[in-house]
C-alpha cells in the first residue's frame, strides 16, 4: 500500500486557499463560456483568469512518460471526450446541447488545487441531465465514505452502486483520483469501483487519516466504462462515442470528517451559455 503523508493545520489552510483559486476560476468560466465558442477561445480565458488570480495552470506543460508536454492551461472535454482534452484537439465550435467538462489545476503559493466540473451548453437532454446528477450524486455520497477509519474502497463501492446500479451508467476503467498537495500527483490512487480481482487496486485498503489530501474524480459514460487514444496524444474518448461526465472536488481528511476544500462548485448553473 501507499504511503500517504499527512499535512497540519496550517498546511491545510494553504490547500484550501489554492483550492479555492480553482473553484472561483469556475465561477467567471460559468460566467464567460457562451455558444459558438471553440475550446481555444475558453482556455485563453482560463490562462487570463489563472493570471488575474494570481497563480498559474499546474496542467501547462505537465508531462509523463511518452506523451507531450500537455499543452493547455486546463482540460477541456467535449462529449465523448472523457478526460484530457486540450484546447486544440477539436476547432468545433460549442452548440446547444454539448456537454462540457472543465479540469482547472492551480498551483498557489506552493500548494496544488485541481476540480472538474461538467457544464451543458445552451440546454441539455433528459438523458444528459440524467448523466450530470449521477456524477453529482455519486461523488457527494462518495466523499461522505472518507472518514477516518475507513478503507478507501468504501468510497468506491458507493459511487459504483449509483453511477452504475442506481442510474445504470458505466464508470470509465483505468481512471481515478490520486493524493496530491504540493504536487499534482501523489498516493494514493482512488478508483472509483472497487477492485474485481486481487492486485487490481493495491490501494484499495489504505486507511482514511486525519490530514490526508484526495482529488476524487468520478468519470461516467453513457454506454460503456471502456475507453480509447491515440498514441502520444492526450485527449481520452469513450470507445463507443457515447457522452461522458467528469466531476472532482479536493478533499482533507480531519477528525471530525471529511471537508470539501473546492466546496463552490455545487451552486455554480449547470446550464452555461
Amino acid at each position: 500500500m501507499s504511503r500517504v503523508p499527512l499535512i497540519s493545520d496550517k498546511e491545510a489552510d494553504l490547500a484550501y486557499a489554492a483550492a479555492q483559486k480553482v473553484v472561483e476560476t469556475h465561477r467567471r468560466i460559468a460566467e464567460h463560456v457562451k455558444l459558438g465558442m471553440t475550446l481555444a477561445q475558453v482556455d485563453q480565458f482560463v490562462g487570463k483568469t489563472l493570471t488575474d488570480l494570481g497563480c498559474k495552470s499546474c496542467f501547462y506543460g505537465y508531462r509523463v512518460p511518452r506523451t507531450p508536454a500537455f499543452p493547455s492551461q486546463a482540460c477541456l472535454s467535449l462529449n465523448e471526450c472523457v478526460v484530457h482534452g486540450t484546447a486544440g484537439y477539436t476547432a468545433k465550435p460549442l452548440a446547444p446541447g454539448d456537454l462540457l467538462s472543465i479540469d482547472i489545476g492551480v498551483s498557489y503559493k506552493g500548494w496544488i488545487g485541481d476540480a472538474a466540473w461538467t457544464y451543458a451548453i445552451g440546454e441539455r437532454t433528459e438523458l444528459s441531465q440524467k448523466l450530470m446528477q449521477s456524477g453529482m450524486d455519486s461523488i457527494h455520497a462518495g466523499i461522505e465514505r472518507l472518514q477516518p477509519g475507513n478503507q478507501l474502497i468504501e468510497y468506491a463501492k458507493v459511487v459504483q452502486q449509483i453511477v452504475e446500479k442506481d442510474f445504470g451508467f458505466h464508470l470509465t476503467k483505468g481512471l481515478g483520483g490520486h493524493g496530491y498537495g504540493k504536487k499534482l500527483h501523489g498516493p494514493p490512487f482512488i478508483s472509483n469501483s472497487p477492485p474485481s480481482y486481487p492486485g487490481e487496486w493495491p490501494d484499495a485498503r489504505v486507511v482514511c487519516e486525519p490530514g490526508m489530501l484526495f482529488a476524487v474524480e468520478p468519470m461516467i459514460a453513457v454506454g460503456t466504462g471502456n475507453t480509447k487514444s491515440k498514441p502520444k496524444e492526450w485527449p481520452v474518448f469513450t470507445a463507443d462515442g457515447s457522452l461522458s461526465v467528469h466531476y472532482e472536488h479536493d478533499v482533507l481528511v480531519t477528525e471530525s470528517g471529511p471537508r470539501i476544500l473546492t466546496e463552490g462548485l455545487e451552486s455554480l448553473p449547470e446550464i452555461i451559455g
